[in-house]
């Protein structure tokens, strides 16, 4: 593989070409249609012309280098048996923004029973390091950046390797008063819509029959809040979703759950506080009096770490700029 710079057109916009050793590699790396080249060409603002095993890359220093970065991550991909689909281009231009060597992902791949998973950003790669390496993990940030679900794929894959006894994933099982009374049906009925969505993850990682068998079994628990009540948990896999919609004492209450050989992952987004007016969240608080605590570590992801559809992206931006400038308007006199 060959890679040659040069400069042309009006606006002596930069050319480089990427030649390519394999050519049974290049309509994977190309994409159906070229539909890989043009979605780098989408994210980058480049143009890709292909022909035969060579790509040229047309457009300004920064963003045709980026666009090698990323051409180059994706084949190395390639090259070693992995996909390659618009979610791996998506990633690894990811990378390449932050100069980071999308090449490596592998050594923070999550192993489960139906798949592997792969960090598709720096910071979420930064998320799954630190929940390997600390007890008490905070991941903090918007929708549609894999918090919860990375977090349920090391759980379960530290369940597979024996790492932990079992897992319990909890969320506040509707506004902070968790009041189910209201809602018909027993008790299982009234709770399972709240907990849909940390049955789905789990749905992505192993096999329906195991779940229902580790279900049983009590080496997966599936529970509101308020279930956590008076319990130590040791060596366990604890997952806390949805946490801006705890209140200071249900956060404290569930920290100090932490029993030996547990691990402890909590989850949320302080844009997205469901509380009463008045009361605070568990969250925000926790973050304020955590910080610098040894032992503790939190992550912040923001709209450059989503990784649903491009849209979801762009409607984070959105409120975020609108609530930039709601704080930031004076109030009438």
């Amino acid at each position: 593989m060959s890679d040659v710079s040069g400069m042309s057109g009006a606006r002596a916009a930069d050319v480089r070409r990427l030649t390519f050793d394999d050519n049974a590699l290049l309509p994977t790396l190309y994409g159906q249609h070229d539909r890989h080249l043009v979605r780098i060409e989408q994210l980058v603002g480049v143009q890709l012309s292909s022909r035969g095993n060579q790509i040229a890359i047309t457009g300004g220093p920064e963003e045709t280098a980026l666009a090698r970065a990323a051409l180059l991550a994706l084949y190395e991909r390639l090259k070693r048996g992995q996909v390659v689909d618009q979610a791996e281009v998506d990633a690894a231009v990811r990378f390449a923004r932050v100069g980071a060597d999308a090449t490596v992902v592998d050594t923070a791949a999550i192993r489960t029973r139906k798949r592997v998973i792969q960090p598709r950003s720096p910071t979420q790669r930064e998320y799954v390091e630190a929940i390997r390496e600390r007890d008490l993990v905070f991941g903090l940030g918007p929708a549609g950046t894999g918090k919860t679900y990375l977090a349920v794929a090391m759980a379960v894959s530290m369940l597979i390797a024996g790492a932990v006894e079992r897992i319990v994933l909890s969320r506040p099982a509707v506004e902070a008063g968790e009041r189910l009374g209201f809602l018909p049906g027993d008790m299982k009925e009234k709770v399972d819509p709240y907990l849909r969505p940390l049955y789905d993850a789990l749905h992505d990682m192993m096999p329906a029959d195991q779940i229902a068998n580790r279900l049983t079994a009590g080496e997966i628990e599936v529970a509101p809040l308020a279930f956590m009540r008076g319990r130590t948990l040791a060596h366990a896999f604890v997952i806390l979703d949805e946490a801006q919609n705890t209140t200071p004492m249900q956060m404290k209450m569930f920290l100090t759950r932490l029993g030996e050989g547990a691990r402890m992952v909590v989850t949320g987004d302080l844009t997205q506080i469901d509380l009463p007016s008045g009361v605070p969240s568990g969250l925000r608080d926790a973050v304020e009096t955590l910080s610098g605590v040894e032992g503790v570590r939190f992550v912040h992801f923001t709209d450059r770490d989503v990784v649903r559809h491009d849209l979801v992206a762009r409607i984070v931006r959105a409120y975020d700029a609108r609530d930039s400038r709601d704080a930031h308007r004076k109030p009438r006199q």
